[in-house]
């Protein structure tokens, strides 16, 4: 029986993991689009494309648990061909080939070509930077650059995404005003290390650079910033925000633990005193500003003595936003020669004992708020009520604004001017003014 031509399926690309892993796919609709195809985004079709996350043990069950069920309607009839690609394929395709053959093909991260040409499509190189955004329209991620070069001992990314590499300036405004005229107005700017931009191909760190002409955009109102690594961070991207009002005060900077000797082993290239002046620097330069943070427990070899330093630490900085994991033990990164000798039981009571500090701070923090008025974005409306953002939150992993609908005419992507009413850990209650 002669196979069913691909150009008249419906093709779904499911995406797993990071907001990185958001972009790659939105510019493998817009490739497919380009193409004639039909392609939607976690809705029902014909072809399954799974854009895979490797990066952590949860990550890759997550996965790997995905794939399986796709597999399974696959055999059911509900799906025709199912497709991997991403992270997880990239670092673990020939073990994928072996333990689970039903799937039809399966991508590394830079095969981007070889899948259009498995779904029936041409690589369109006039099309590089253009995407298909997934996101509301009124916020989109930009991601500056692609891999890593820094050592850290746990992190399985460089073995991914490969080394790092820039995105020249002009490609990235190019880009950012063609999402500014299809309607964003806030730019998220992704990588796995926004602060080493630019030295490959500029050699000098250009985040401040290009920050300069992204706030040139008419109509990009807000500019966020994700992933910034903390060695060596550019001190003029702190006086841009500083006299910049696009650049939200706000910056991810994921610090992973406080102890020296942790630190060292995980070959994050600093300490604590230098972590903590660098924290310093931020509320000298911008006392507003709200901090996000990630951190690791259980990692080999962390004591008790170094998990009560994390958390006096914790206490004492009182972050504004605060993620906690759980180390996850990755082959082929030089942690892995390390004894894993800390149970998944106390590490996940470790996370949980972050958390309930954090989530007192968050408390505290929001009760501050309270009769103050903040300019938020409109991101969705769900039952009675709306839901924004300030500018010290970020979509889906930081606080919210909810406003009751109470015959209010608000659109999603509006900017409004909200006074806080009431307040819980992480979510502020407001009325417009």
């Amino acid at each position: 029986m002669r196979t069913k031509s691909i150009g008249k399926k419906k093709i779904n690309i499911i995406t797993l993991g990071c907001s990185k892993n958001i972009y790659d796919s939105e510019i493998l609709m817009n490739q497919l689009k380009a193409n004639g195809k039909e392609v939607v985004h976690e809705k029902k079709g014909d072809i399954v494309v799974i854009n895979t996350c490797g990066f952590i043990e949860n990550a890759k069950e997550e996965s790997i648990t995905t794939i399986l069920e796709c597999i399974e309607q696959k055999k059911q009839g509900l799906i025709e061909k199912v497709f991997v690609t991403g992270c997880l394929s990239e670092r673990y395709k020939p073990d994928l080939q072996k333990e689970i053959p039903d799937v039809d093909t399966y991508f590394g991260t830079r095969e981007l070509p070889l899948l259009l040409k498995a779904l029936g499509a041409d690589y369109k190189h006039e099309l590089v930077g253009e995407r298909l955004v997934t996101t509301p329209r009124h916020y989109a991620y930009l991601k500056i650059s692609e891999g890593c070069d820094r050592p850290c001992s746990f992190c399985a990314i460089p073995l991914i995404r490969g080394r790092h590499v820039s995105t020249p300036v002009p490609e990235l405004i190019s880009e950012a005003k063609a999402l500014a005229k299809g309607g964003t107005k806030e730019l998220i700017l992704i990588a796995q290390d926004l602060t080493y931009y630019g030295l490959d191909i500029y050699k000098k760190r250009a985040l401040g650079d290009l920050l300069r002409e992204l706030v040139k955009i008419k109509d990009i109102e807000w500019i966020r910033l994700h992933y910034a690594f903390p060695t060596g961070f550019p001190e003029d991207v702190l006086n841009i925000m500083k006299e910049e009002p696009k650049i939200c005060n706000y910056i991810d900077i994921p610090l992973q633990h406080i102890s020296n000797d942790i630190l060292k082993s995980m070959k994050r290239g600093t300490t604590k005193e230098k972590t903590n002046k660098l924290l310093q620097e931020f509320r000298n330069h911008i006392p507003n500003m709200a901090i996000r943070t990630s951190l690791i427990v259980g990692y080999p070899g962390e004591t008790r003595k170094e998990f009560e330093e994390l958390k006096t630490w914790i206490t004492e900085q009182r972050f504004e936003r605060l993620g906690c994991f759980t180390y996850s033990h990755e082959e082929n990164t030089s942690a892995y020669s390390l004894k894993d000798d800390i149970s998944d039981e106390e590490k996940n009571e470790r996370v949980n004992e972050i958390m309930e500090i954090q989530s007192q701070i968050s408390w505290e923090l929001n009760q501050e708020k309270i009769g103050k008025i903040f300019k938020c974005i409109i991101d969705r409306k769900e039952g009675d009520y709306f839901i924004g953002r300030t500018e010290y939150d970020s979509p889906d992993v930081d606080n919210e604004v909810l406003i009751k609908e109470e015959n209010l005419n608000l659109s999603l992507g509006e900017f409004v001017n909200v006074k806080i009413k009431r307040a819980e850990e992480f979510d502020l209650y407001g009325e417009v003014v």
